[in-house]
């Protein structure tokens, strides 16, 4: 990022003034009554894992939903302007071959309920988000965040990875996959880095016996192949997970989370050819510190090795003499990562930086402002994407890495609850909030992705993020 780029500015418009152009005749008025539907095996501490789900409501309302969704995609992502340079600028529209990911629409009910039971919180007060969802808010999408909410995180991953790569041709695809067993949150963060280049390989979820339908019909869509840039390998099964037989897979067994992360750095290296240009040291016990290394992973190709709060794992130890010398930060604060262990980390020849907040979601806010020389997100001004998920769903923010590393590139926030946005992070929005002097064509944007549903980030939460990302006047008009 340049020092000179400016922050809440725009470009001066030309002092020419063209001449008026005389006023169209009216054009006929459009039917009335026309109306919008709304859119609708790591050791240590485990996070609480999310019960998958059936979808409420009936067939047709599905389908419409998920029509509704890829849409919503299709624009966000021709929006955002980006993908990855094997992959196309937007989403894919709904085919026989994309996996249907179900989008939980605003005033769907929660699992036990009935069909007429109202979302948490709605009807409280006439400016609570019921009235909003009444008329048709749109949950899946705003002016300036977009939500990926299925049911689960193994329909999340796989809407993500769609998202990134549409597979409605060739040029579209990944090379490669990341299949990853899905309880297994280390080992999803540590695949992270598999998604920056040379490979490029979005993330899913697997099983041991079988396979999920979400990443099945997503596995039918991307139709990985292998190449040189994944040494030939069309998944990469990390983790207790079955491969489909008529895929080429370079698999890394099931084991610790430290064992698991420095596999895959070793991986990284051979397929990059070249150490990395730095190592994020991430706490195998405290999974809401460890999420955000993920989306950084992806965006960098620095590699994400694991450690235990006061002792550093032998396969860790084993990796980092390996890169010897390669400069080490360490994500979390001492409660996650001692201080006994940094030395540890120092003694075997590596410079080790601490980048941390006292609680999660100060953690990642580090993280993202951090910025020394090449490494770190640098994000301390307007005009960036954002990706925000729960503290509590690792799985999620793993999934969610490919969202960093493609369209509007930026790192990963969380939030601790589904109704407000915690008050630190609405202060660093605020901090980055884009504004503008006198043409807003020409000023710089922000857009957040959201993942999860509307009951791990609730759409009146959506609502507020909306707000501190949209694009502002400031000063005066002259």
């Amino acid at each position: 990022m340049s020092p000179d780029r400016p922050i809440n500015a725009d470009v001066t418009p030309p002092d020419e003034v063209p001449e008026p152009v005389p006023e169209p005749k009216k054009a006929a008025k459009k039917p009335e009554g026309t109306t919008r539907e709304p859119p609708g095996t790591a050791t240590g501490p485990a996070p609480p894992r999310r019960r998958r789900r059936s979808i409420p409501g009936p067939v047709k309302l599905i389908t419409a939903l998920v029509l509704i969704a890829v849409g919503f995609i299709v624009l966000a992502v021709v929006a955002g302007g980006g993908g990855s340079n094997s992959s196309g600028d937007s989403a894919a529209p709904a085919t026989s071959t994309a996996p249907v990911v179900p989008v939980e629409a605003p005033s769907s009910s929660a699992e036990g309920e009935s069909e007429s039971s109202t979302d948490e919180g709605e009807g409280e007060s006439e400016d609570s988000g019921g009235g909003a969802e009444e008329l048709g808010y749109p949950s899946f999408a705003t002016s300036n965040t977009t939500r990926i909410g299925g049911p689960d995180p193994i329909a999340n991953a796989a809407a993500a990875a769609l998202a990134v790569f549409p597979a409605m041709n060739d040029k579209q695809r990944p090379v490669a996959v990341s299949l990853v067993g899905e309880e297994d949150w280390a080992g999803a963060i540590a695949a992270g880095v598999l998604m920056a280049e040379p490979v490029r390989a979005p993330l899913l979820y697997g099983e041991a016996e079988g396979m999920p339908e979400a990443t099945k019909s997503a596995l039918g869509a991307l139709k990985p192949g292998g190449g040189a840039a994944s040494g030939g390998a069309a998944v990469f099964a990390i983790g207790d997970v079955q491969v489909p037989g008529n895929l080429s897979a370079n698999k890394i067994g099931a084991a610790d989370p430290a064992t698991e992360a420095a596999t895959v750095a070793r991986l990284r290296d051979r397929l990059a050819g070249s150490p990395p240009e730095a190592i994020i040291l991430a706490s195998s016990s405290e999974p809401a510190f460890a999420a955000p290394a993920a989306a950084y992973a992806a965006r960098s190709g620095d590699p994400v090795l694991f450690t235990e709060a006061e002792a550093l794992p032998q396969a860790t130890v084993t990796a980092l003499r390996r890169d010897e010398g390669v400069p080490v930060y360490a994500l979390g604060p001492g409660s996650a990562i001692s201080g006994k262990v940094l030395k540890e980390v120092e003694a075997l020849g590596s410079k080790v930086t601490r980048i941390s907040g006292a609680n999660p979601v100060q953690n990642a806010i580090a993280f993202a402002r951090y910025g020394e020389g090449r490494f770190g997100w640098h994000v301390s001004d307007p005009g960036h994407g954002f990706v925000l998920a729960r503290s509590d769903a690792p799985l999620e923010a793993a999934a969610a890495a490919p969202l960093s590393a493609s369209g509007t590139w930026g790192p990963l926030l969380l939030t601790d609850g589904a109704d407000t946005l915690p008050s630190e992070l609405l202060g660093y929005f605020l901090d980055v909030k884009p504004g503008y002097t006198t043409d807003p064509t020409r000023a710089f944007y922000n857009h957040v992705w959201i993942v999860g549903d509307a009951g791990q980030i609730s759409v009146e939460q959506q609502a507020e993020v909306n707000e501190v990302a949209e694009l502002a006047k400031i000063g005066n008009e002259e």
